[in-house]
């Protein structure tokens, strides 16, 4: 297992940004991606972003393309998503995951993932 620790969420303004980091520790090599996802209140948990140290990848939600950027440190095994253009539906809890993915188009699903954060809250005001 992969221990994942998130941070950098809290209150925004619309139009405001935020930068979420996510740390891990313990058996990082266990996987070689990384991703956020986001549940809203009362909604399915969604994909957001993620990364694959492998292919050095990167791969971002329609939704929030050309607004949301994944980027990893190999170093600290950090990986943070810049958030700009902040909307009100950007309001969610934000979960930070790890897992062993070997085709991209399986990095959007949630079972793809053995290792979870506890979430961070972020919500952006109108």
């Amino acid at each position: 297992q992969v221990q994942l620790v998130e941070s950098g969420g809290g209150l925004a303004q619309a139009g405001g940004s935020l930068r979420l980091s996510c740390a891990a520790s313990g058996r990082t090599f266990s996987a070689n991606a990384r991703a956020w996802f986001r549940a809203a209140p009362g909604k399915d948990r969604e994909f957001v972003a993620a990364t694959q140290r492998s292919a050095g990848s990167t791969y971002v939600a329609a939704s929030v393309k050309g607004r949301f950027t994944i980027a990893r440190a190999n170093d600290t095994n950090t990986v943070y998503l810049q958030m700009n253009d902040l909307k009100p539906e950007d309001t969610a809890v934000y979960y930070c995951a790890a897992g062993l993915v070997t085709q991209s188009f399986m990095l959007q699903r949630p079972s793809s993932y053995h290792s979870w954060g506890r979430g961070t809250r972020v919500t952006v005001s109108s």
